[in-house]
């Protein structure tokens, strides 16, 4: 007499692979804004326990989302002592500046060359639709109509990578860059030179649009320790540390 097919666990446990991919990604756009929103101070050990309690998870998406912010630079993973935060010195911010500057001036000459009327005239309709947007003077939503057209700039030069590397680099500054914003850091300056950005690349100028570029992403020292003494002091203030973590 035959025996009964055993039934299958493959099933089963390709559900619980993606319920564990489900939580260390929920783990990481997290923790992640917890970075951006100041909620660590600077060179602070990340409190494994704690954390995965907060956000009622395990401590093995917690770790896994740890990893990758580490591998992104934002956290450091000090040997048997566990994950500290990442604190930005001024020459950081400068580099991480400088490196946006080449990233993005390197993608521009690349989109004059190979930009489309469709592609284009995407981005166009954007910015016109953006600017009434920016008018409204919230932070989050001009920093992110911001990183949108940075990206979408990016993307005409249909190359990938650079995408890649420009939404990592936002990350790294984005506290920083938020700050500005709030400040009134050269807002009306940043609209003015994304519009002379769309019409460089219409016209397939691109030393001049490097040119606009390099202006309108450059850091000076100052500005650099301005933004870093706001971000410390943010980061210290009570209610960032004790308001709850949104799911």
């Amino acid at each position: 007499m035959k025996e009964s097919a055993k039934p299958s666990t493959q099933p089963a446990k390709a559900s619980a692979r993606r319920r564990r991919a489900d939580s260390a990604e929920r783990a990481y756009a997290i923790i992640r804004r917890l970075v951006i929103d100041f909620r660590f101070r600077p060179d602070e050990r990340i409190n494994e326990v704690q954390l995965a309690a907060r956000l009622n998870l395990s401590r093995t998406p917690i770790r896994e989302a740890l990893n990758r912010l580490a591998s992104e630079g934002f956290f450091i993973v000090a040997p048997n002592r566990g994950f500290f935060f990442r604190a930005l010195e001024i020459d950081d911010l400068m580099q991480l500046f400088e490196l946006r500057g080449v990233i993005e001036t390197g993608a521009f000459r690349l989109a004059c060359t190979r930009w489309r009327d469709r592609e284009l005239g995407e981005l166009e309709r954007f910015w016109e639709e953006a600017q009434q947007r920016y008018k409204c003077g919230d932070p989050d939503e001009i920093l992110g109509l911001d990183e949108s057209f940075h990206l979408r700039l990016a993307a005409l030069s249909g190359n990938e990578e650079i995408v890649r590397s420009v939404e990592a680099v936002n990350a790294r500054i984005r506290f920083i860059r938020r700050i500005q914003i709030e400040r009134g850091h050269r807002n009306p300056a940043m609209m003015h030179d994304h519009s002379r950005l769309v019409a460089a690349l219409r016209k397939r100028d691109a030393e001049l649009g490097c040119k606009i570029l390099h202006n309108h992403i450059s850091m000076t020292f100052e500005d650099a320790r301005v933004a870093l003494k706001e971000a410390i002091f943010r980061a210290f203030k009570p209610e960032n540390q004790s308001a709850p973590i949104a799911g």
